[in-house]
């Protein structure tokens, strides 16, 4: 049985039992049963990621701006690659986050109970948000004063301020390091850094099965299963979002700046997108993307091999999208009202959890569990996505794929003096 079955499996049989025995909410042994070892099981999990989180997200952001810093004689290529994932991700978070104040689909329910646990209580994570600085405080205290104290505290708030020197600490590396030396020892050390932490996540999820249903027993048990009938509303507003990102904002960046008929780009595409809908990881459909850009759409190979190889990590429209929807998702479950403030702190870290996102099925679990609790949120919600994350994990995934080929037509289009040279230069 695949992962994907074994955690909706998971998800329905935690709802089933956790309802069914609602009624029976007083018995000794059901309640010691819940607290003191399904609990356990879903905190543990949890603690498994988390522990990952931070030199996972510091080495992927160094690794990804270091490469789109270099560019060797591409320097104009980083640039204008850098430049457009910044505005296509933005752009999918803003649509995401307009479609969920729109369409609201956590007030379907939210959790509102004098018998929460603590972890769960409304009461306690209204307390959390209310203590989030304002947007002026925010916005200076951006830049860490210690940055090994931001790593500390990334769990507490401060994951923002650590996303940040890593960034800067990335482009630094990337003006330091020679044009003509490929080997960089510090780059090295964090690639391996970076692989270890992907082994743990790889690992955690083997028993992930076991803590969803521990964690949806948990709440189904405790709030009944009312709280489960938003999901079908979270998952439309997820893929509305994703469809209006690829045939939108795609289609009209396509035509505005390369004068390409969308229709057309689409089709030559149309196995790159099947398979990364199938395999769900960015990294497995790199070589089908490559071969389908140079050989259907008739990029310039050095152009679309540089912006492919590291779009396959540092763009992520469609995670950036999915990761500002389920935050405020889960803040209406929660019943947490964000401020206009917060908002934009979630579409921040989700612009910049997009790029050090890695491109694998689940990569982006860990960031939401960040981006969330930077708000107050607590983590246990993701308990309420995790059984659908597999399906919105491949249409996430072939929106990746796509604005990483979009990227590379817009790249191209450009530069247009690289490409004419490339073209009287016949292939590479």
């Amino acid at each position: 049985m695949k992962l994907h079955t074994k955690l909706f499996a998971a998800l329905v049989l935690g709802i089933v039992l956790g309802a069914a025995l609602n009624s029976r909410a007083d018995s000794p042994w059901i309640v010691w049963v819940n607290v003191s070892l399904l609990r356990p099981i879903g905190q543990i999990f949890l603690r498994s990621i988390f522990m990952i989180v931070v030199p996972m997200v510091f080495s992927a952001l160094v690794i990804g701006v270091y490469e789109l810093g270099r560019g060797r004689d591409l320097a104009g290529v980083a640039r204008r690659t850098l430049g457009f994932t910044v505005i296509l991700s933005t752009l999918s978070v803003v649509i995401g986050i307009t479609l969920v104040n729109v369409a609201r689909p956590g007030e379907a329910f939210q959790l509102r109970s004098a018998a929460a646990p603590p972890a769960l209580g409304v009461e306690t994570v209204q307390a959390q948000a209310a203590g989030v600085k304002s947007l002026s405080d925010t916005l200076v205290e951006l830049i860490p004063r210690n940055p090994l104290e931001a790593a500390v505290r990334a769990l507490d708030g401060e994951m923002l301020q650590l996303m940040i020197f890593a960034i800067i600490f990335g482009i630094a590396v990337s003006a330091t390091t020679p044009k003509e030396k490929d080997d960089n020892v510090v780059m090295r050390l964090l690639v391996q850094v970076f692989e270890a932490c992907m082994r743990i996540v790889q690992f955690a999820m083997k028993f992930a099965p076991l803590a969803v249903f521990a964690m949806i027993f948990n709440t189904a048990f405790t709030f009944g299963t009312g709280v489960f009938s938003s999901l079908f509303f979270y998952v439309a507003t997820v893929v509305g979002g994703l469809v209006l990102q690829q045939f939108g904002v795609y289609s009209a960046m396509l035509w505005l700046v390369t004068r390409r008929s969308p229709v057309a780009f689409f089709r030559k595409c149309r196995e790159v997108y099947l398979y990364a809908f199938s395999t769900a990881s960015s990294n497995a459909t790199l070589p089908l993307s490559l071969e389908v850009a140079e050989t259907k759409l008739q990029l310039p190979a050095h152009i679309s091999r540089f912006v492919l190889t590291v779009g396959s990590t540092a763009n992520q429209n469609g995670t950036a999208l999915f990761e500002g929807v389920t935050v405020l998702f889960l803040a209406q479950v929660y019943g947490l009202d964000l401020t206009a403030g917060q908002q934009v702190r979630v579409m921040l870290m989700s612009i910049l959890a997009g790029i050090g996102t890695a491109g694998v099925p689940g990569g982006s679990l860990p960031m939401v569990m960040i981006v969330a609790q930077s708000v107050g949120i607590p983590a246990e919600g993701m308990g309420l996505i995790l059984g659908v994350d597999r399906f919105l994990d491949m249409c996430r995934t072939a929106v990746n794929v796509s604005g990483d080929l979009v990227i590379a037509a817009l790249v191209s289009a450009r530069g247009s003096g690289t490409i004419r040279g490339a073209q009287r230069g016949g292939p590479s």
